[in-house]
């Protein structure tokens, strides 16, 4: 098993939300599997074309400014600056 290296724990969600790019002219869907006050984990169909930075637009009507400090091939976990 990896070792856990947050500092906050990250509480599970099923949210819906939007990586906004290149000045809002640019969406991709994503799904917030888990959430801190620090980051989260999010679910996209493909990262090909997902910069390192973007904001992170959620259904609820909060948004953050991320960056990416890992992926696979369709998730990220991001850091909010």
């Amino acid at each position: 098993m990896q070792e856990e290296r947050r500092r906050l724990y990250r509480s599970r969600t099923l949210k819906g939300g939007r990586i906004v790019t290149n000045d809002g002219h640019s969406t991709f869907d994503c799904t917030v599997r888990n959430l801190s006050d620090e980051g989260a984990k999010l679910i996209v169909a493909s990262i090909v074309g997902l910069p390192q930075r973007f904001r992170l637009s959620m259904i609820d009507g909060r948004n953050f400014d991320c960056e990416t400090i890992w992926h696979t091939e369709t998730e990220l976990g991001v850091r909010f600056l």
